[in-house]
């Protein structure tokens, strides 16, 4: 596993390698003890899978749980970019946003800490993500920000031809300054 370091505090890319042969391909996505190294509090204790069509964007979402929820991400089917933002009020890269471009031949997953909002938009026909957290999904404490706030400067990489598909949910979600006076962002 080769790990690259984001220029979000306690996030990285973790690369595996790929083996393609005439079948398709093999690749790992997870070990828990390289895991360890990274993130030595990451525990899994649920994993999640969606499907979405071209041009959906997802997030950017996020966790006030009490134990906090970092997650590790990884595209299983097509491909997507990948959005990180750092919305823990008092880090020193508050705000800011990294890209990773994950697919299912990239060999790579992003881990993401807690209290960093995700999101992705899907860049093929279709992806399939899948994600492991370390907390379980408690709807009191799942909070969102617009994906398309200004003042989040998200530079959502659209297909060609294509419209952006936002849920109704992600698209009413509060603006990073809504969210701001709720009292609704991470702390660090």
């Amino acid at each position: 596993m080769n790990v690259q370091k984001l220029g979000i505090d306690g996030c990285f890319v973790l690369e595996h390698k790929v083996f393609p042969d005439q079948r398709g391909l093999f690749r790992e996505w997870f070990k828990a003890e390289e895991t360890r190294t990274l993130a030595p509090d990451f525990e899994v204790e649920q994993a999640n899978f969606s499907i979405s069509k071209c041009g959906v964007i997802r997030g950017i979402h996020y966790s006030l749980a009490p134990a906090g929820q970092s997650k590790l991400v990884s595209c299983a089917q097509g491909g997507i970019t990948d959005v990180l933002v750092d919305l823990r009020k008092g880090s020193s890269t508050y705000l800011k946003v990294e890209y990773v471009q994950l697919s299912e031949s990239s060999g790579s997953t992003v881990f993401i800490a807690s209290g960093v909002g995700h999101g992705f938009i899907v860049e093929t026909e279709s992806a399939a993500v899948v994600y492991l957290t370390s907390s379980v999904y408690a709807p009191q404490f799942e909070k969102a920000i617009c994906p398309t706030d200004p003042d989040l400067a998200i530079n959502w990489p659209l297909p060609d031809g294509v419209g952006y598909v936002i849920s109704p949910a992600d698209a009413s979600a509060p603006t990073l300054s809504q969210a701001d006076a709720a009292g609704d962002l991470p702390k660090y």
